[in-house]
């Protein structure tokens, strides 16, 4: 694992910055990776592509995680310097009608680390599985060699409340699924999907070793609002690892 990575997932302070799967608008990545970058995020998640992967290495020093659902396209995208691989997220293809179930998540996971026996490879449990299924599906994917386990659920939940509450019942799906499978698993685990930098430090409490965050800064109108969102998390999990010591 790369030595930022390494250090930020002992500490527990992880903040992956996610540009989008099917995101393929470069000024859009570079946005969110420039904001990543200045805001002092851990690493950045760009789709599998090799141009967007050398977009990204000449904007920041960062570690690169490329993102797909199907195994091959990680080859060029690794060949152009990504630094880790992520089977996921899946948040993007749910409301296409498109559903991943634990076997496919699994194959999926056997076919990329038989292409790929030595670099970090997260793994994304779909919220759309029972949570004692979700569990189960963690503890198969770290014995196929998952180094990283994210969860999710975001798209899942709609909150009834405003603010604060609003927010926390936003992450209550991929906060439970974290807290669930850190029982049952050794390797870090990275909650996204809904979270905020209210819901980060929760994040963190529920067993997690950082945050995945996509929408709560890409969807911004300005960098300047971008590289704020990112610190706001960055300031939360420094919070909540300050509490936890």
């Amino acid at each position: 694992m790369h030595s930022i990575l390494q250090r930020a997932f002992t500490n527990r302070r992880v903040l992956k910055v996610i540009a989008g799967l099917n995101n393929f608008d470069a000024a859009s990545v570079a946005a969110t990776v420039k904001a990543a970058e200045f805001g002092g995020a851990t690493f950045v998640d760009i789709a599998a592509d090799p141009a967007l992967v050398q977009l990204a290495k000449s904007l920041t020093k960062l570690p690169i995680c490329v993102s797909a659902v199907e195994p091959e396209k990680f080859v060029p995208a690794v060949a152009a310097g990504a630094d880790l691989i992520e089977i996921g997220n899946f948040d993007s293809f749910y409301a296409q009608g498109r559903r991943f179930d634990a076997s496919e998540v699994l194959a999926l996971t056997k076919q990329t680390r038989a292409l790929f026996r030595e670099i970090t490879l997260s793994v994304t449990v779909p919220h759309i599985l029972e949570l004692d299924r979700q569990v189960q599906l963690a503890e198969e994917l770290v014995k196929a060699g998952a180094d990283i386990i994210q969860t999710e659920g975001g798209t899942s939940s709609n909150p009834v409340h405003p603010g604060t509450l609003g927010l926390i019942e936003k992450a209550a799906p991929t906060l439970a699924a974290a807290y669930e499978i850190s029982c049952a698993v050794t390797v870090p685990i990275l909650c996204a999907s809904g979270i905020s930098s209210v819901t980060a430090p929760l994040a963190i409490a529920a067993g997690a070793a950082g945050v995945g965050v996509g929408s709560a800064i890409n969807q911004l109108n300005s960098e300047v609002a971008m590289i704020a969102a990112v610190r706001s998390l960055v300031e939360a999990l420094a919070t909540a690892n300050t509490v936890r010591s």
